[in-house]
């Protein structure tokens, strides 16, 4: 599979100080890419910057060679961004989420495929519930689903450990590893600890544009 996502000399201001600068990044397929950095270092606008969503930057992003700004179409359609929040509309199931995500991206989907992936993060029984009587924990499960649903190289995921049990830890830093080790790639910010394997790559933000890459 070919998957590259590159930065190069990327910054971002935010209310008269950098955040980040001078920032090289190399991403590729089997990686799980953790960015880390203290509140306030950036690591959220980074995420958003790599996914397409925020322009105001210095730099350039290029996916698998090409400026972005020529392959845009291209990198969408192999990205699966889940943000902070899980996203989820407390009125509708579980099952109606996903199909509202499905639809959002163009895809009728199937019902049979929605019930899969929320037996896969452990909300079969709960397909029916409104997302509202949830606890967070499960809302964020209804999130997690679309990892199964919506098969995309290029997962960016932002604090996705948030509100989940143990179990559910578990369980979804085994599938960021399977997903890595099946040639895609996670870009990911993360509390946890996440386990050393192979795949593991850290880029640190700090105060002042400081950063620094690791395996």
């Amino acid at each position: 599979m070919t998957l590259s996502l590159q930065a190069r000399k990327l910054a971002c201001e935010r209310d008269d100080r950098w955040l980040f600068e001078d920032l090289d990044l190399d991403i590729q397929a089997g990686e799980i890419v953790r960015i880390e950095g203290p509140n306030g270092s950036g690591k959220t606008t980074l995420l958003k910057i790599l996914s397409g969503q925020l322009a105001d930057y210095q730099g350039e992003l290029f996916w698998n060679g090409l400026p972005m700004r020529e392959s845009r179409q291209a990198f969408l359609e192999s990205l699966l961004y889940l943000g902070h929040a899980p996203g989820v509309k407390a009125a509708l199931t579980p099952q109606e989420n996903l199909a509202w995500y499905q639809a959002l991206a163009g895809d009728s989907g199937s019902e049979a495929a929605r019930l899969t992936s929320l037996a896969s993060v452990g909300l079969a029984g709960f397909e029916d519930v409104p997302a509202g009587q949830l606890s967070a924990g499960q809302q964020r499960r209804v999130a997690l689903a679309r990892l199964e649903l919506t098969p995309r190289p290029l997962w960016v995921l932002d604090e996705p450990f948030t509100a989940i049990d143990r179990d559910g830890v578990e369980a979804l830093e085994e599938r960021l590893i399977e997903h890595a080790r099946a040639g895609g790639c996670v870009l990911v910010t993360t509390h946890h600890p996440l386990r050393q394997t192979d795949e593991l790559r850290r880029v640190s933000l700090g105060g002042g544009g400081q950063r620094h890459a690791e395996h």
